[in-house]
């Protein structure tokens, strides 16, 4: 197959740039996944290069699962050895295989957003800090900035001793850190970080990636943040052939880290670098990309270059300025109605916002003017009570020690396990320094708990253990499909026998 086919000049050159460091800067609609796809398949097809010895790392699930799909149609083959993925997923497969080499177990469990604040309100409890000034959310959005800019909990206490405010913050962040440890878990943050950690004080790990990975591919490069940087760094350290993509004008990520300097300074961090620029959009007119140029000239911090296209002419572009949301509302409302009286159909339109209570408004409009509407979206798989649930039960079954994991689900379903028995249990593990788990196994030493609270413990505690024994001898799915029939979780809901409840029995 020929893997240029296809391509115009700037895109041909890109491919066949093997060797050093390559920075793409891809403006919108440039082809950047198609130069991607065809010098993957270029390198492992006309240059022999084994795919285990391609990283290509992403922002997003899906774009990874795109690249991936598109290499192996490229190349008619199997491609699974590559390592394709997101940062984070990246640095889960390298944690899983050497993470005991900085002092944790490789059965680690990961903590989402809910586990966050469930510890860090442990936190704030054990500091005896007022729950209304450290609120959970902020000062877990401040402990995400400290761990993007690779600052250690010390380092920021000592900085800021003097204000009482943020000295504690940095306590916090410290204790959040101890009990992360204590639980044997991370949260996403922690997950870069330590990659990060464990290649730089173990030299044995750091070279097996570098000799494995020959060709580096990063998406998206003007995203990245400091931590990001310094892994790429790593990684592409003994070969050097690292590509980079991304454009410095489409950087809208730095209020949660992004530091733009990374891609502004490539050629900076890397000898003898190779810049080339795709300047050439297959997906708008030259209206659109004039007035685009226009607008991105006024940028501060940019590497100029000039969009075009093929697709000469179009459509006037049409701009509206506004003093209010509710006038925008009523604005594209009227708009709508408009076209639809000239012939247009209501699944003609769709209307993208950036957070979900901007709905609020144009939902407003279009029952004022009598426009039906769809508002496409809803809770995530995995955000769903009852999935959130049944992964609780396996963390703790893989990972006994997650204290976090365990008091969601010791009292789901409902066992007459009360909040003041668990606080009770709570205090015996922290007195014996022992896990929630650890304690459950010593229940007739816990002298606090009097026979009613100790039988309704002792079913939960015999389940788990039985549980733990049928994980090493199930296969996956058939051991979930024991966990959620031991627990008695559908019979539940079936109990329960709410219109919520169905719904949650007929998505299982």
């Amino acid at each position: 197959m020929d893997y240029l086919n296809g391509l115009n000049d700037r895109q041909r050159e890109a491919v066949l740039h093997t060797d050093g460091p390559l920075l793409i800067l891809a403006g919108a609609g440039s082809g950047k996944t198609k130069v991607v796809t065809h010098k993957i398949a270029y390198l492992i097809e006309e240059k022999g290069i084994f795919p285990g010895n391609i990283l290509a790392i992403t922002f997003t699930n899906k774009a990874a699962n795109e690249l991936k799909e598109r290499v192996g149609r490229l190349l008619s083959a199997n491609v699974d050895t590559m390592w394709m993925g997101t940062f984070h997923s990246i640095c889960v497969r390298i944690l899983r295989r050497d993470i005991d080499k900085i002092g944790y177990n490789r059965s680690f469990t990961i903590y989402d957003r809910d586990d966050q604040i469930t510890l860090i309100k442990e936190c704030i409890k054990e500091k005896n800090l007022d729950k209304e000034t450290y609120k959970e959310s902020s000062v877990l959005a401040q402990i995400s900035k400290l761990k993007d800019a690779m600052t250690d909990p010390d380092k920021f206490i000592n900085q800021n001793y003097k204000d009482f405010y943020l000295r504690n913050i940095g306590e916090l962040y410290s204790l959040y850190q101890e009990k992360l440890k204590q639980y044997n878990a991370l949260d996403f943050d922690d997950l870069i970080i330590k990659t990060v950690q464990l290649l730089k004080s173990n030299s044995d790990v750091l070279d097996y990636y570098q000799r494995k990975f020959k060709y580096v591919f990063v998406d998206e490069y003007q995203d990245t943040n400091k931590v990001q940087y310094e892994l790429t760094i790593l990684l592409s350290g003994k070969h050097n052939n690292i590509c980079v993509v991304g454009d410095s004008d489409q950087s809208i990520y730095g209020w949660r880290g992004a530091d733009i300097t990374n891609i502004l300074n490539f050629e900076k961090d890397f000898q003898n670098s190779t810049t080339i620029m795709l300047e050439q959009n297959y997906r708008s007119t030259q209206n659109i990309l004039n007035l685009a140029n226009k607008v991105i000239k006024n940028n501060s911090e940019r590497k100029d270059k000039n969009l075009w296209t093929e697709n000469h002419g179009g459509e006037p572009i049409y701009y509206e300025e506004l003093p209010d949301s509710e006038d925008e509302a009523l604005f594209v409302a009227s708009k709508i109605e408009e076209l639809i009286s000239q012939g247009y159909s209501l699944s003609d339109f769709a209307i993208l916002y950036r957070t979900n209570a901007q709905s609020r408004s144009f939902e407003d409009s279009f029952i004022r003017k009598n426009i039906p509407y769809k508002i496409v979206g809803g809770l995530k798989f995995y955000d769903r009570k009852e999935i959130k649930d049944i992964v609780a039960y396996l963390k703790v079954l893989q990972n006994p020690v997650d204290n976090i994991s365990l008091k969601r689900i010791i009292n789901v379903p409902k066992r007459g396990i009360g909040n003041a028995t668990i606080d009770k249990v709570e205090e015996f593990a922290a007195e014996t320094n022992d896990s929630i788990y650890g304690a459950l196994l010593s229940l007739d030493s816990i002298s606090e708990l009097n026979g009613r609270a100790k039988n309704s413990l002792k079913p939960f505690v015999d389940m788990m253990n039985k549980l733990m024994a049928m994980k090493e001898v199930m296969g996956v799915k058939d051991f979930i499909e024991e966990v959620i029939n031991t627990t008695g979780y559908i019979r539940e809901l079936e109990r329960e026998n709410t219109i919520e409840a169905q719904t949650r029995i007929r998505k299982y």
